[in-house]
C-alpha cells in the first residue's frame, strides 16, 4: 500500500503488541477456574460493559455498516434498534437467574431445566455457530488489512492468530475485559474521526451531506413492505428481537460478562451500558457509509474506480483520503475489534468445552486440572478458528465448505425457543421440547438445503443442495432463525402438555424472580 508511514506501522503494531502484553500482564493472577474464565466475579460495571461492546462491534460491523448504508439505507440498523427494547424488558430477570443457577456456563441452566441432552443440544450449538462465525470473521479483516498494510493473507492470519491466541491463553477472561476496554475506546475515536472528516470533507461541509442523502434516500428503514422474502422493516424487526434474545439470554460470551461483575446491580447496569454504546455506535457507521456515499456523489467529488463494489469503498477512502495517523489509527481499530470478537469468542469455546464436557463427565477432577485443560482448549479452538480461515483462502467459502456451515446452521437452531420455554413456562418439560427440537432441525434442514447454493461441481455454477422446484424455502435467510425458534417454542409447549409430569421448580423460572421480588417489596413496605 501506498502511503502507509513509519507513524501509522507504529500505531498499528503498537495495538497488536498491547494485546499480547495485557495476556503477560494478567498471566500471573490466572491460579483458578473462577478467575480464568470469569475474572473472580469483581470486574466494575463500566469495564465489562465496555467489554460487552467491544465484543458486539466486530471488525466486520465496521466495514459493513458503512458499506449497507452506502449501498441502500440504515435497514440494517433495525436490528440493533431491538436489542434495547428486549433488553429492558428481560435484563432484569436473566442476569439474578443466570447469577444464581450456573456456575459458568449458560447450558447449566438448560440442564437444570430440560435434562442433559437440552445442555449438550444448545452448547453444541454453540460451539458450531461460533467456530464458523469466528473463522469467517478472521478470514474477512484478514482480508482487509492484508489490503491495508500490502501483506498477505496468511501473513495477517498468523499474526494476528499468534496475538490473540496469547491474549486469550495467559491472561483469561481478567486480560480480555479490560483489553477490550482499550480496544472499544479505540473503536470509537476510530469512528468519530472518520465520520467526522466525512461530514466536512465535501463541498459544503454537512449541508452537502444530507442534501445528497435526502435527494437519494439513503437515511431510512425501509422498504416498509409486508413481505418476508425480501429484507424489509418487518423481516428485520423480528430478526432483531430473536437476537437480542439469543445474544442477552443464550450467548455465553454476553453471559459470562454477567458472572464477571461484582454482583447482580453492577451485572445489570453493565449489560446496559454495554447496549447504551452499542446501538449508538451500530448507528455512527451507519452514518459513515452515508457520509461516505455523500462525498462521493456531491458536486465535484473524486471518482471511484470503474467497477468498485459498496463494501470497497470504505477501505479505498481509508487508502486514499485519510491522513497520516488518522489512516493508521482506524487500520488499528479495524484489528482491535477483530481482537475483541475473537478472544472473546476463544476464552468461551474454552469455558463451554471444559465445563459442559469436561467437567461434567468427569466430575472428580481437581480444579488445576480444568484450568489446565480449558488452556489446552484455548490453543486448539485457536487453531482451529485459524484453519477455518485457511480454508476460506483455499476453498474461497464456497463448496465444501459452504454446504458444512449449511449443516451448521441445520444443527444449531431453536435455541432462543429452548430459553423462552424454559423461563416462562413451568408446563413445558423435556418430553415436549427434545419433541420441538426434532421438529425444528427438520424444518431447519429443509429451508437451508432448498435455499442454500454452492458450487459443489467446482465448476463454478453455484447449485441449490437439494432442488424442490416450487416446495424450496424462498423466504429471506434472516426469517429462517426466526422460524426455528418459533418452532421449538411452540412445538415444545404443545408437546408438553403430551405429557404428565410434575411443574418445573419456581426457581427455574421468571416466576420465582416474580415472587422473591414481591416479598421483598413486602418486607420493605412493612419496615
Amino acid at each position: 500500500m501506498e502511503g502507509l508511514s513509519w507513524i501509522d506501522w507504529g500505531i498499528v503494531i503498537l495495538s497488536v503488541a498491547l494485546a499480547v502484553y495485557m495476556g503477560f500482564r494478567f498471566s500471573h493472577r490466572q491460579k483458578d477456574t473462577h478467575t480464568y474464565f470469569a475474572a473472580g466475579g469483581k470486574i466494575p460495571a463500566w469495564a465489562v460493559g465496555m467489554s460487552i461492546f467491544a465484543t458486539l462491534i466486530s471488525s466486520v460491523t465496521f466495514l459493513a455498516y458503512p458499506g449497507a448504508a452506502y449501498e441502500g439505507n440504515w435497514i440494517l440498523l433495525v436490528q440493533g434498534l431491538m436489542v434495547p427494547v428486549i433488553l429492558v424488558l428481560l435484563i432484569r430477570y436473566i442476569v439474578p437467574l443466570f447469577r444464581s443457577v450456573i456456575k459458568l456456563s449458560t447450558y447449566e441452566y438448560f440442564e437444570r431445566r430440560f435434562g442433559l441432552f437440552a445442555r449438550l443440544y444448545s452448547s453444541f450449538a454453540f460451539l458450531l455457530s461460533h467456530f464458523s462465525k469466528s473463522g469467517t470473521v478472521f478470514f474477512l479483516v484478514s482480508m482487509a488489512l492484508g489490503t491495508f498494510l500490502n501483506i498477505g493473507v496468511v501473513e495477517i492470519l498468523l499474526i494476528l492468530g499468534v496475538a490473540i491466541i496469547l491474549l486469550t491463553l495467559l491472561g483469561g477472561l481478567e486480560a480480555i475485559v479490560w483489553m477490550d476496554v482499550i480496544q472499544g475506546f479505540l473503536l470509537i475515536a476510530g469512528g468519530l474521526l472518520c465520520a467526522g472528516l466525512l461530514l466536512f470533507l465535501p463541498e459544503g461541509g454537512p449541508a452537502t451531506v444530507f442534501s445528497v442523502a435526502s435527494e437519494y434516500d439513503k437515511i431510512g428503514f425501509g422498504p416498509y413492505d409486508w413481505d418476508f422474502t425480501e429484507l424489509t422493516f418487518i423481516v428485520m424487526v423480528f430478526n432483531g428481537i430473536f437476537y437480542a434474545l439469543q445474544k442477552y439470554g443464550t450467548d455465553q460470551t454476553i453471559v459470562q460478562r454477567y458472572l464477571a461483575a461484582k454482583n447482580d446491580r453492577e451485572a445489570k447496569k453493565a449489560a446496559y451500558f454495554g447496549v447504551g454504546l452499542s446501538v449508538p455506535i451500530w448507528a455512527l457507521f451507519m452514518f459513515m457509509g452515508t457520509c461516505l456515499f455523500a462525498y462521493y456523489h456531491a458536486p465535484g467529488a473524486p471518482l471511484l474506480p470503474e467497477g468498485i463494489k459498496a463494501d470497497e469503498v470504505f477501505p479505498y477512502f481509508i487508502r486514499t483520503q485519510l491522513p497520516v495517523g488518522v489512516k493508521g489509527l482506524i487500520i488499528a481499530a479495524l484489528a482491535a475489534a477483530a481482537i475483541s470478537s475473537l478472544d472473546a469468542d476463544l476464552n468461551c469455546i474454552s469455558a463451554i468445552v471444559t465445563q459442559d464436557y469436561y467437567t461434567r463427565f468427569r466430575r472428580h477432577t481437581t480444579d488445576r486440572q480444568k484450568l489446565n485443560f480449558g488452556r489446552l482448549v484455548v490453543v486448539i479452538a485457536g487453531v482451529m478458528v485459524v484453519g477455518v480461515a485457511l480454508l476460506y483462502i483455499s476453498w474461497g467459502g464456497e463448496g465444501v465448505l459452504g454446504a458444512l456451515f449449511a449443516l451448521y446452521a441445520i444443527f444449531s437452531a431453536g435455541i432462543v425457543g429452548i430459553f423462552l420455554l424454559g423461563i416462562f413456562s413451568r408446563r413445558a418439560n423435556k418430553q415436549g421440547l427434545y419433541i420441538g427440537i426434532a421438529a425444528c432441525v427438520l424444518f431447519t434442514a429443509y429451508a437451508v438445503l432448498t435455499s442454500t447454493k454452492v458450487d459443489l461441481a467446482g465448476d463454478g455454477i453455484k447449485r441449490t443442495i437439494l432442488d424442490l422446484g416450487s416446495w424450496n424455502f424462498t423466504q429471506h435467510k434472516y426469517m429462517l432463525g426466526v422460524y426455528s425458534h418459533l418452532i421449538v417454542l411452540v412445538v415444545g409447549y404443545v408437546a408438553s402438555l403430551l405429557f404428565r409430569t410434575p411443574l418445573a421448580d419456581k426457581e427455574l423460572t421468571i416466576y420465582g424472580f416474580l415472587e422473591k421480588k414481591h416479598h421483598t417489596n413486602q418486607q420493605e413496605t412493612n419496615n
